[in-house]
């Protein structure tokens, strides 16, 4: 797919309202379906309280189709809600592998990271330095935590997928003026990708009202 120039690809992204759904990879044992069916009326009961009058997309940030985990649920999602996704990527520079691998079905906007950073900054003097910082601070925090649990610390490339998580939200917000953002599951473990999701919310550039929280009949396996 033909990557679009910053102003082409986000100036189309700024006419939407971005759903991201932030999970488990392809290690997640539950039925994707079943997730799906959980996720899809948690997002309606959302909507219904806070209504959009944008039409939606669905941006998803580079996993490779899985059986099982996020990819396959947000496909899921996708197709219930009958709207198209957006493709967030690492930037080659940063992991080769990464656009490369990504699942593209239903794909209409595609970017990079640095786009996405770019624009940020642009929206909001800073706020990517201040993102950087507090995950920086999560990461020695859980590796302290895992050094007292005789653990190894956490992968280079949590860094990495931490910011493209936390970036992406923060500049969909700030491009698109507005979010939902909802979990496959109510308990996150502490030393995952996801687990970094409340450093926009502490730095106040996603709003807790944002996130869908009526998904309290999730169960994790």
């Amino acid at each position: 797919m033909h990557l679009a120039s910053d102003a082409r690809a986000l100036n189309h992204l700024s006419t939407y309202h971005p759903i991201i759904i932030e999970g488990m990879g392809g290690y997640d044992s539950r039925e994707p379906e079943a997730v799906t069916e959980w996720v899809v009326s948690g997002l309606n009961q959302h909507w219904h309280a806070r209504p959009t009058g944008k039409p939606k997309l669905l941006i998803i940030q580079g996993d490779p189709l899985e059986p099982r985990g996020i990819s396959a649920i947000t496909a899921r999602v996708a197709k219930r809600l009958g709207i198209n996704r957006g493709l967030v990527c690492l930037d080659e520079a940063i992991a080769d592998y990464h656009a490369r691998d990504a699942d593209r079905d239903n794909v209409i906007i595609e970017c990079r990271y640095s786009q996405l950073a770019a624009a940020l900054d642009a929206h909001n003097a800073g706020a990517l330095s201040r993102i950087e910082t507090q995950i920086d601070r999560h990461l020695n925090d859980k590796n302290a935590q895992r050094h007292a649990l005789g653990k190894p610390p956490l992968k280079d490339y949590f860094s990495d997928f931490a910011r493209l998580q936390e970036v992406t939200k923060a500049s969909c917000q700030a491009i698109c003026g507005e979010i939902t953002v909802a979990h496959t599951a109510n308990e996150i473990h502490p030393f995952s990708v996801t687990s970094f999701y409340t450093v926009t919310r502490d730095l106040g550039l996603i709003d807790a009202s944002d996130s869908v929280n009526s998904l309290s009949f999730l169960q994790t396996q």
